[in-house]
């Protein structure tokens, strides 16, 4: 067993081993589990999350690394959680982003940790959101969260980040990608990288008319800026700095911040709570009263949903 109470305070003075070993206890789903939230709940809530998300190949571990050297010039703590791909045949991480941001290993400001999928669908490992938790409580200012590629379907990483950055790059397709609705919904900022190559003016002015198409926005709302850089120069990365502050001065400004922040906690309590209760009831099979149940609904004195409804206030009354 781990001594929560010492590896929190070994992590709020910057030690990077206890660091890891918190995120290994929440990766772990470890029975300690509890008493780490616990502990860090009142220390947590002062980082700026920003996601990172885009489809494979253009570019984030690169632009995450040159981010993390701007903030590093502002002598900002950083942590970069990097959701990898499972290995098939450990479940663990492969460990591609991490070898990329081998530059700021040596950083005692600067905290990597790559983090598997484990069969997650949404470009995000289950354990994230306590993982960012840890990265928060332990004195990071800015925690960088860089979903898998995975296409479309990593939209969840908005809610998770105050801020989500979506990376585009010229000749990957991406001008039909951005016709489809799930980039341009949750984008708060757009970085078209690799801007040296050819077709970068045009995807920027495409991603733009699309934007413009797609718009609802009332006065004073807030209007995605479109950024190029060529990240593997850090050339544009600044401006992404920039384009970063100035969104959470107007999410500040108009309690955005806040209310985004609520709803991810509400979501966080939600899936726990849901995740309980699956657990419950994968318990129940075999047991006498699912089988009844199921025997009413054959017979038709019962329909499915009165059952479920039975099922889950048995549960949550025992």
């Amino acid at each position: 067993m781990q001594d929560v109470a010492s590896l929190v305070t070994q992590a709020r003075e910057g030690r990077p081993r206890a660091v890891a070993r918190l995120i290994s206890l929440v990766e772990g789903a470890s029975p300690q589990l509890r008493e780490v939230m616990a502990a860090l709940a009142p220390l947590a809530g002062n980082a700026y999350v920003v996601g990172l998300t885009g489809s494979p190949g253009v570019g984030k571990s690169t632009c995450t690394s040159a981010l993390v050297t701007a903030y590093r010039r502002q002598g900002k703590r950083v942590g970069v959680l990097a959701v990898d791909p499972s290995s098939p045949f450990s479940g663990g991480a492969l460990l591609g982003d991490r070898v990329r941001m081998s530059d700021h290993a040596s950083d005692p400001g600067v905290y990597i940790r790559s983090m598997a999928t484990r069969g997650h669908l949404g470009g995000l490992a289950w354990a994230a959101p306590q993982a960012i938790r840890v990265l928060d409580a332990a004195g990071c200012d800015v925690v960088l969260v860089e979903t898998v590629g995975v296409g479309q379907s990593e939209v969840e990483i908005a809610s998770q980040a105050d801020t989500s950055v979506v990376l585009l790059a010229p000749g990957m397709g991406d001008g039909i990608q951005a016709a489809k609705a799930g980039i341009l919904e949750i984008g708060d900022v757009y970085v078209v990288n690799k801007a040296d190559r050819d077709g970068a003016d045009a995807t920027a002015r495409e991603l733009n008319h699309m934007l413009g198409l797609g718009e609802s926005r009332g006065p004073g709302d807030w209007r995605p800026p479109i950024v190029k850089t060529v990240a593997a120069r850090e050339e544009g990365i600044d401006e992404v700095v920039e384009a970063l502050e100035k969104h959470r001065a107007w999410m500040e400004e108009r309690g955005v911040l806040a209310e985004r922040r609520l709803a991810r906690a509400s979501r966080e309590v939600e899936t726990i709570a849901v995740t309980a209760l699956r657990e419950r009831i994968a318990d129940l099979h075999g047991d006498r009263r699912l089988s009844a149940l199921a025997e009413r609904i054959i017979a038709g004195d019962l329909d499915p949903y009165r059952a479920a409804d039975s099922l889950v206030e048995g549960l949550t009354e025992g």
